[in-house]
C-alpha cells in the first residue's frame, strides 16, 4: 500500500500562502502538498566595474584593476582617472598621463584628474608644469588638503621653502592628518617622494612644534636627524621648537648621533 501524505487543514494552507506572500520567498518552514520546500536564496547584488576595480587596487592588483575598470563606460571620467592611477602605481607614466588627459577631456571640472596630471609631471621632475597643474586643481577644489600638500611639495622640490610651508600650513589647517594617510587607491593622488628627505622632514617638524603637536614634531625630527640634516647644530636654537627644549624627549634627539636608515 502507498501512503499519502495527509491533507493539510484550511488554517495551515492559508498560514502558508500569507507566509509565502509576505516575504517573497519560501522558507524551510512552508508546506506545499505536506512537504517541505527548499528555502529561495536571494541573488546578491552585482558590483559595478568601479567597486570590483576598488577592491582590487586596495589588493594592488593593478593590472586586474586596469582590466575590470575597462568594463565600464569609456565616458566615465571617473574610470578613466582611476585607470591612470593603476598604471601610474606601476609607474607607466606615458600611459596613465594619457588617461588623466582623458578624465580632463570628459569632465574639465575634475579636480582630482587635474591633480594626478600634476602628479605624473612631478614624477618626471618637471616641477613648474606640475605646480601649474596643482594651482588649475586649487583653483576647482580650494578645500582640497592633499592638493595643496602636492604644491607645498612640488614648491619644495624647487626650493621653494617660504611658499611649501604656506601650502603645508594650509593642507595641515584644512585636514590636521593629511600627512598621516596612507591609502594607496582612491581617486586623488598624493605625492610624497621628495630629494632631500632630511630636510623635508625637518620642515614637517618645525610645522608640527609650532602647531602644539609634540609628538608628531618630535616623530619628524628624529626622521630628520637618522637621516642626517645637515644644519642640525643650529637646532637648540631654532624658535620653531621653543615650546620643546625643556623637553627630555627633545634633548634626548640633540644627543643622537647621526646615521643613515
Amino acid at each position: 500500500m502507498v501512503n499519502r501524505p495527509r491533507s493539510m487543514s484550511l488554517a495551515a494552507c492559508i498560514s502558508a500562502a500569507l507566509g509565502f506572500a509576505q516575504t517573497g520567498t519560501i522558507t524551510p518552514n512552508s508546506i506545499v502538498d505536506g512537504t517541505r520546500a527548499a528555502q529561495v536564496e536571494t541573488p546578491k547584488p552585482v558590483l559595478s566595474a568601479e567597486s570590483r576595480g576598488d577592491i582590487l587596487m586596495a589588493r594592488k592588483m593593478y593590472r586586474e584593476a586596469i582590466e575590470t575598470f575597462s568594463e565600464g563606460s569609456p565616458k566615465d571620467p571617473v574610470l578613466r582617472n582611476k585607470i591612470g592611477i593603476a598604471y601610474h602605481q606601476q609607474m607607466q607614466l606615458d600611459l596613465a598621463r594619457k588617461y588623466y588627459e582623458q578624465a580632463i577631456k570628459l569632465k574639465p571640472s575634475y579636480s582630482e584628474a587635474v591633480n594626478n596630471l600634476g602628479t605624473v609631471y612631478y614624477a618626471t621632475k618637471s616641477y613648474r608644469r606640475a605646480i601649474s597643474q596643482y594651482k588649475k586643481a586649487i583653483k576647482l577644489a580650494p578645500d582640497s588638503a592633499s592638493i595643496h600638500s602636492n604644491l607645498g611639495t612640488a614648491y619644495y622640490s624647487r626650493n621653494l621653502l617660504a611658499l611649501a610651508n604656506e601650502e603645508y600650513r594650509i593642507a595641515l589647517k584644512l585636514d590636521p592628518e593629511v600627512f598621516e594617510h596612507h591609502s594607496s587607491y582612491g581617486s586623488l593622488l598624493q605625492e610624497r617622494s621628495v630629494q632631500d628627505r632630511a630636510k623635508f622632514h625637518y620642515m614637517m617638524a618645525a610645522i608640527y612644534a609650532q602647531d602644539g603637536r609634540n609628538e608628531l614634531a618630535l616623530q619628524y625630527l628624529r626622521k630628520a636627524l637618522e637621516e642626517g640634516y645637515k644644519d642640525r647644530k643650529k637646532l637648540p636654537d631654532d624658535p620653531a621648537f621653543a615650546g620643546l627644549r625643556e623637553t627630555p624627549e627633545f634633548k634626548q634627539l640633540l644627543a643622537l648621533e647621526p646615521r643613515v636608515l
